[in-house]
């Protein structure tokens, strides 16, 4: 027969792809781990496993009986969940991937709360680029995501939250700040700073303005950096200029900085959480979502108030 105990096991080589990464994770020794591993396929009468490979990886009908691992996992899962929602208990583990350009703005803003007002509930926070969150996810080693969407990934559920302007940011010795009305159309690669590749918001940036045609090479970026508040202070010491995301822009500008809208335009990132549809804790997302939504300016909540920019 087969036990639940051997599915999450097959499920974690799965994740870390090595035997004793998984066995560690699965708190057995490894000797134990690839005794019921072993005993599995032969039950089955089948090869779960490709062990020549290195990273193991699974054989195509091993990737199979995984994909209903997964699944007969949640389900087992979900009892759990229905007993503390009859008791409203509000406890556990939740792990959030969140975005670097994201993290340092939103985090302040409701993480406090969050873990006040559920003290049985054990919040963990990594910072990812948004394919490492997607990549997470379907691993299942987190258990949402934080980051831009739309994303429009098989299997992967996004719920939007709020609506965050994107904002010229130039230092005013550059010829943006001399212009009276500015126009996505006016933005080119002369002085513009950007994150590093990888980064959504970068992506962002790229399709708004107007070098979106050039190639990598033609865009002569002088700088990439994985931080906007990085980009933020090199702007206001050596000048050009960027986009930010609303929450990035601080309350006291510097005096040597401007911070513009767009004439008759309104770029904006959608923001949300996103989540594998195996997913068993809807009820402390549904928490989170409502966490963010009560401690960013009530104007975000408005779907209708700019043209989502997307990333992908």
């Amino acid at each position: 027969m087969i036990t639940l105990l051997q599915l999450e096991y097959i499920v974690a080589i799965d994740t870390y792809r090595h035997f004793v990464t998984a066995a560690e994770k699965c708190f057995v020794t490894q000797p134990t781990l690839s005794m019921q591993i072993k005993k599995l396929e032969e039950q089955l009468g089948v090869i779960i496993f490709d062990r020549s490979k290195q990273p193991i990886i699974p054989t195509e009908i091993g990737k199979k009986i995984i994909e209903q691992a997964r699944i007969v996992i949640s389900e087992n899962e979900k009892i759990l969940e229905i007993i503390k929602e009859s008791e409203n208990k509000f406890e556990g583990e939740l792990t959030i991937g969140i975005i670097p350009s994201l993290a340092p703005y939103l985090l302040p803003l409701f993480i406090g709360n969050l873990t006040s007002n559920y003290p049985l509930l054990n919040v963990t926070i990594i910072e990812l680029l948004s394919e490492e969150i997607i990549t997470r996810l379907k691993n299942d080693t987190i258990d949402v995501g934080l980051l831009v969407t739309p994303l429009n990934e098989p299997g992967i559920i996004e719920k939007s939250i709020f609506y965050e302007k994107m904002l010229l940011y130039t230092n005013k010795n550059h010829d943006l700040a001399l212009k009276d009305n500015i126009k996505t159309k006016d933005l080119t690669e002369n002085g513009l700073w950007l994150l590093g590749k990888g980064h959504c918001f970068r992506s962002q940036v790229i399709n708004l303005c107007s070098i979106q045609n050039q190639t990598e090479k033609d865009a002569r970026f002088h700088f990439e950096s994985g931080s906007l508040e990085t980009i933020k202070r090199i702007i206001e010491t050596e000048g050009g200029y960027t986009l930010l995301p609303e929450l990035a822009i601080e309350k006291t500008i510097p005096k040597n900085i401007d911070v513009r809208n767009f004439k008759n335009e309104n770029p904006v990132r959608e923001v949300g959480i996103v989540y594998s549809r195996n997913q068993v804790k809807k009820r402390i997302l549904n928490i989170l979502v409502e966490s963010i939504r009560n401690s960013v300016p009530t104007e975000m909540l408005d779907p209708k108030r700019g043209e989502i920019v997307e990333w992908r």
